[in-house]
């Protein structure tokens, strides 16, 4: 899926229960890491140890279960929303193979998290409590390579959906604003959405 995404995507055009069934497994793992890679990126992980009642173990349970929420919804919401804009530029995929699109193109987030052991050795428990030493320079980076990431999910998407249905650019464009929308309106708020 990250070198060359084009055939994953193909592979989605047979919608077919035996194939939808056969790819339910690796997505689900993705929607779950990517979840937990969106919950860690949300301003309310930058201060969750702000509460003394948090500790690191109790932190791990919160960004796994709140991951995996995070993630379900995530999947099915942008999902509905890739269907949507997929049918107002004509297409007639189906909501599930519009949620697997979604699935795959979440594979860069899931990835993310691989950022995160060198995060923690920089700035400790600093990365999750106000103020401290995880502002700076640093921190700058770490948002930038998380934008990144999110960038690099948005494009799979787009190459997802022209691949899926074998549309031109304009209108494979036109069908992803209204997936994107949501993920883009959730940045500028601050969160991270898949």
């Amino acid at each position: 899926m990250l070198q060359r995404p084009r055939p994953v995507f193909a592979a989605l055009r047979d919608d077919s229960d035996d194939a939808a069934s056969a790819r339910q497994e690796p997505l689900l793992a993705v929607v779950l890491l990517a979840g937990i890679a969106g919950v860690l990126s949300t301003n309310e992980a930058e201060q969750v140890l702000d509460d003394y009642e948090f500790d690191g173990l109790l932190l791990a349970v919160w960004a796994f279960l709140g991951g995996s929420i995070y993630g379900a919804v995530s999947y099915f919401l942008v999902g509905g929303l890739a269907y949507l804009g997929a049918s107002f530029a004509g297409g007639i995929g189906s909501y599930r193979r519009a949620r697997h699109v979604v699935g795959f193109a979440a594979v860069p987030l899931a990835v993310s998290l691989v950022v995160w052991p060198v995060r923690l050795a920089v700035f400790g428990e600093d990365g999750f409590r106000r103020g401290g030493s995880d502002r700076g320079a640093a921190d700058a980076v770490f948002e930038a390579i998380e934008v990144g990431f999110l960038l690099w999910v948005l494009a799979l998407l787009v190459v997802g959906l022209r691949t899926v249905h074998g549309w031109s650019w304009p209108r494979t464009l036109a069908a992803a604003l209204l997936p994107a929308l949501l993920p883009a309106l959730a940045l500028a708020r601050g969160y991270c959405l898949l």
